[in-house]
């Protein structure tokens, strides 16, 4: 592709000179785009990046002797431009922001693919995954060929893709650019008409989504979590609203603390503003939700009522945060056009989603129940044991086994084991990709938060002996919740990254102690 059509969309000089009308660059033809030296061939554009540990300015020289015909750098970077003053040199173009410049380049490189689709992003500290398989359910029952890109899986219409970052310790949520794009590319080519997409506080504060335009863009909740990224809950907010100054209706959960910050960038950047609620309480909202049944492990029902129409939602999924994930996507989609019918019968006839909530099937003899969660910050913790609480029998115990991720914010540990202990009956604290840290340092900053006066507790390091003592030990009609892991199937540890199923050693445990032979 010539360089000049990877740049159009973005401000680039070329030592003080305007470069989308140099000549030159309609002749250049870049083969490949990379931030990596190491990787860079002949014919490709090495884009400079700021990391936090590294700076990619310091390995121009490098990249122009592995053959870049071109560097993209920022202004201001200290550059060796001798470089660049040879009538054979590549050539060096300046830009403001490189990371936000990167974004451009590879929509470019994939075509634009969005042009022909429409987008629709979730944000929110939780409920993301959740929000995004209920439109999905919900566009797909509409007839409307959609694509999702979250954290659980990434689908082009009913075609799972394997489409996966370079980091094999990085998630599907919110991908790098280069996978971003293409993933893109890939739905727009098998005729996708709406892309479905978890928009993360870091893909926003990196500018990830930049080039993209959203019909519309839904706030589940803004909780402490990712602050050993963001620092402040100011700069966490800051990174939520980017979204809502790129899209064209807003969805707010009114509920939430941050709903007016959100609410406020929407109306600068022209966005509707649509507020969601569900607590009577007489605050304005344009969707709410009244006479709300739990109905135990059945899920959850109420009146969905708003100026045009007031009709049952019914979602088999329980939980209180059901409710407010069910309305979020059900008015989403009315705004867009879909019919009540159809939102009704897809959400109620929706089916789990893997790692929210979701029940283990456990052999004959296992007088217990077993869910798994990915509940994984201070919020998701709480919500999921108010959850197993409301539909709980008397008599029956809630049985907890958590632990928080290594390398990660570690103010929220001890709230976290504070929260454990004043809503679970019996606790295990154990290992959730400890990363570089020891699982016992991370453990013992849960453990500063525990009340022992309040509920019982083990430590185990290891998850996989944690969860085969849990399951030895449990008691008839426990309630066993297994949080933070959800759908990943692997663990992280200083070694590396490894294969690791909590299903399966749920089931083989269960297995070993309980079936009846």
């Amino acid at each position: 592709m010539k360089l000049i059509e990877l740049i159009s969309d973005i401000p680039v000089k070329q030592h003080g000179v305007d470069a989308q009308s140099n000549d030159m660059f309609d002749e250049l033809e870049i083969t490949d785009i990379t931030s990596d030296s190491r990787i860079v061939k002949k014919g490709s554009l090495f884009v400079c990046i700021k990391g936090t540990k590294v700076d990619g300015h310091k390995f121009i020289k490098d990249a122009v002797e592995n053959g870049a015909v071109a560097v993209l750098a920022e202004n201001g970077a200290d550059i060796d431009t001798s470089l660049f003053e040879s009538k054979d040199s590549p050539v060096l173009l300046l830009t403001d922001n490189t990371r936000h410049a990167l974004s451009f380049v590879w929509n470019a490189w994939y075509g634009h693919p969005s042009k022909n689709m429409k987008l629709v992003a979730v944000t929110g500290t939780n409920g993301k995954t959740s929000v995004t398989f209920m439109l999905r359910a919900i566009f797909s029952a509409a007839l409307i060929k959609t694509g999702l890109i979250g954290t659980v899986v990434c689908y082009s219409g009913d075609k799972r893709l394997s489409i996966r970052s370079e980091d094999e310790n990085a998630n599907m949520t919110t991908p790098d650019p280069k996978e971003l794009y293409h993933i893109l590319s890939v739905m727009e080519a098998d005729g996708v008409e709406l892309v479905l997409l978890e928009a993360t506080s870091h893909a926003l504060a990196l500018d990830k989504l930049a080039p993209l335009h959203f019909a519309a863009a839904v706030f589940t909740n803004l909780t402490p979590d990712h602050l050993d990224f963001h620092v402040t809950m100011e700069n966490y907010l800051e990174a939520k609203k980017k979204l809502f100054k790129m899209a064209d209706i807003a969805i707010i959960n009114g509920d939430d603390a941050y709903a007016n910050g959100i609410a406020d960038a929407a109306e600068k950047g022209g966005c509707k503003n649509i507020r969601l609620c569900t607590r009577d309480d007489g605050r304005r909202a344009d969707y709410s939700a009244a006479s709300i049944s739990h109905l135990g492990a059945d899920g959850i029902e109420y009146l969905l009522s708003s100026v045009c129409s007031v009709f049952k939602i019914k979602s088999p999924i329980p939980g209180r945060f059901t409710v407010i994930n069910t309305l979020e996507a059900a008015a989403c989609a009315l705004e867009m056009g879909i019919d009540s019918r159809t939102v009704q019968d897809a959400l109620r006839h929706m089916g789990g989603i893997d790692g929210r909530f979701e029940r283990v099937k456990l052999c004959t003899g296992a007088d217990f129940a077993v869910f798994i969660d990915y509940a994984h910050t201070p919020d998701a913790l709480k919500n999921l044991l108010l959850t197993a609480r409301d539909f709980r029998r008397s008599g029956q115990r809630i049985v907890l086994l958590f632990g928080c991720g290594g390398d990660r914010d570690r103010s929220k540990r001890a709230v976290m084991g504070e929260i454990a202990s004043s809503l679970a009956d019996f606790v295990v604290v154990t290992s959730d990709n400890s990363r570089s840290e020891l699982p016992r340092d991370i453990i013992s900053d849960i453990m500063v938060g525990f009340d022992f006066t309040r509920a019982h507790a083990v430590m185990i390091e290891s998850r996989a002996e944690a969860i085969d003592y849990v399951i030895k030990n449990a008691l008839t009609g426990d309630i066993i919740l297994l949080a933070g892991k959800g759908h990943e199937e692997y663990e992280i540890d200083r070694s590396g990254k490894h294969p690791f199923s909590e299903r399966n050693i749920a089931k083989e445990s269960a297995k070993k102690y309980y079936y009846y032979r």
